[in-house]
């Protein structure tokens, strides 16, 4: 090839990389998120993609795809093209509790090998609430109570099979004693007979409990993770008060379907953690929806993935808990 055939041959080359590149970006980026509009989940993902769509230059349009816990969307996020226009934000419960229950035939993804982290967004504190009947202000204070009422050891949690659940199973078993699940419709029926007396404790994301604190009708005595949340800084640890558990705090991650190139998903990475850092975004989630925003890169994301499966494995099936299928 001579010179002037490969300069020719270059400037094609390099004509349609830009004129690809250029079709993406006039193209919408589509965030799957697996639940209704206006929960915490859509919230977010809609906050983040308004900052991100400018820091792209490029639309990003939300497909709400609510249902079975997250694994619908997860599954559409299989099918999709690895071209970087198609994401998935899901909290963690779809990596890990998902995982853990269904079987692959029903969850038809396996979340290692069919999806690639992009990065964790936020995370958010797991807090035991107990009402005002209990006279209750600390964990050992809970844990004396509920020895002393074993028939009203119970506490109440947003549905079955999440890290609610399991890390209130947790509690009574680093306490010694058996504590009952009373799975809600959602942590707002939750809340009402909590306030109301006919549930003595709750174990639920404290941004859904803090509100209710002041009445003095609720007492958060304590948060699940290894260190105290900035969120609620007077809210010691269960391990601070010498009740030794670490269920750690729930998160909220982004994934592409595996096979999406790296630039693409470093491309996404890099927006997430630009908009992440802006005051106006950070002031949002902390003051408004309580949680904290807590960006962690993809290796990091996927490390964190792995320990959770690794530590809820055992303690789901030694529950014997079964999902509805």
């Amino acid at each position: 090839m001579n010179r002037k055939t490969f300069n020719a041959a270059l400037l094609a080359a390099l004509l349609g990389i830009s004129t690809a590149a250029s079709a993406q970006s006039d193209q919408p980026i589509k965030i799957l998120v697996g639940f209704p509009p206006g929960g915490s989940t859509d919230t977010v993902a809609r906050l983040l993609a308004d900052k991100m769509s400018v820091v792209l230059k490029q639309p990003i349009i939300i497909e709400n795809k609510p249902g079975a816990g997250g694994r619908l969307a997860a599954q559409a996020l299989k099918a999709s093209a690895p071209d970087g226009l198609t994401f998935m934000i899901a909290p963690n419960a779809t990596p890990v509790f998902q995982t853990l229950l269904y079987p692959p035939s029903t969850l038809k993804y396996d979340m290692l090998k069919d999806f690639a982290p992009v990065a964790v967004m936020v995370s958010y504190p797991l807090a035991l609430a107990v009402g005002q009947d209990t006279g209750v202000k600390t964990g050992q204070e809970f844990m004396a109570w509920a020895k002393a009422h074993p028939e009203k050891a119970s506490f109440g949690t947003a549905g079955a099979g999440g890290q609610t659940h399991f890390s209130g199973l947790e509690l009574g078993k680093a306490m010694g004693i058996k504590l009952q699940a009373v799975p809600y419709r959602g942590n707002g029926p939750l809340v009402t007979d909590l306030l109301g007396g006919q549930v003595a404790a709750g174990v639920m994301t404290a941004g859904d409990i803090l509100p209710h604190q002041a009445s003095g009708r609720v007492r958060v005595i304590a948060v699940f993770g290894a260190k105290r949340s900035p969120l609620m800084p007077d809210v010691p640890t269960f391990k601070e008060q010498g009740i030794d558990i670490d269920a750690g705090d729930a998160w909220t991650g982004m994934w592409a379907p595996a096979k999406t190139p790296p630039a693409q998903v470093e491309r996404m990475q890099n927006a997430l953690q630009h908009v992440l850092g802006l005051p106006e975004v950070r002031d949002i989630l902390t003051a408004k929806a309580t949680l904290t925003p807590d960006f962690r890169p993809a290796e990091e994301m996927e490390r964190l993935q792995r320990k959770e499966l690794a530590y809820w494995g055992p303690i789901i099936k030694a529950s014997g808990f079964t999902p509805e299928q």
